[in-house]
C-alpha cells in the first residue's frame, strides 16, 4: 500500500521483538509498559517508539530515554484530567491515553493536552469488521477525526 498506510507493531514487551518487528518492517513500536531495552533498540534504528506508563514518574522516565509519544494506559483509570495535572509541570510531554477512549471521551483528553488518542474496540467495532462494513468503519473513522479537529481549535 506505499506511502498511505503506515505499519506498526503493538503490545512489544522486549527489545529481541521489537527488532525482529523493526526488521521484518515495522514502522513504529508500541508497548503495554515501559521497557527501557525498547525504547533503544527503537532509538537505534530511528523508528517511533511509544511506550506504555502509568504514573508520572514512569512517563517522564519514558521520555527522558527517548520514547516518542507516551501511552498512558490503561487511561480508563485516570481520565482527561489527568493529562491536564500531568502536561501542567511537564508541558513538553507528548501523551497518548489508550484504554477508554470513545466518541464521548475522545475530544475532552485532547483539550486536557493529550497529543493523540488510541482507540482500539470503540473504533474496530467487531460487527462491522465481521460484517466488512468499510464504509461503516470509514464513517467510525471520520467521526474520531471531527472530534480530533474540534478539541485541538
Amino acid at each position: 500500500m506505499g506511502e498511505e498506510v503506515l505499519v506498526g507493531v503493538g503490545s512489544v514487551l522486549d527489545a529481541e521483538t521489537a527488532r525482529a518487528a523493526i526488521l521484518a518492517g515495522a514502522e513504529y513500536v508500541v508497548g503495554p509498559t515501559l521497557n527501557l531495552d525498547v525504547v533503544a533498540m527503537c532509538n537505534r534504528y530511528g523508528l517511533p517508539c511509544v511506550p506504555g506508563a502509568f504514573s508520572p514518574t514512569e512517563i517522564l522516565t519514558a521520555w527522558t530515554a527517548g520514547a516518542d509519544v507516551v501511552k498512558v494506559f490503561p487511561a480508563t483509570k485516570l481520565g482527561p484530567q489527568f493529562f491536564k495535572d500531568v502536561r501542567g509541570p511537564l508541558p513538553f510531554l507528548k501523551l497518548t491515553p489508550t484504554g477508554g477512549v470513545n466518541l464521548e471521551t475522545a475530544g475532552e483528553f485532547i483539550k486536557m493536552g493529550a497529543w493523540c488518542v488510541g482507540v482500539g474496540s470503540a473504533l474496530v467495532k467487531k460487527d462491522l469488521v465481521a460484517n466488512k462494513d468499510f464504509a461503516g468503519l470509514t464513517k467510525l473513522a471520520t467521526q474520531y477525526m471531527d472530534i480530533a479537529a474540534k478539541a485541538k481549535g
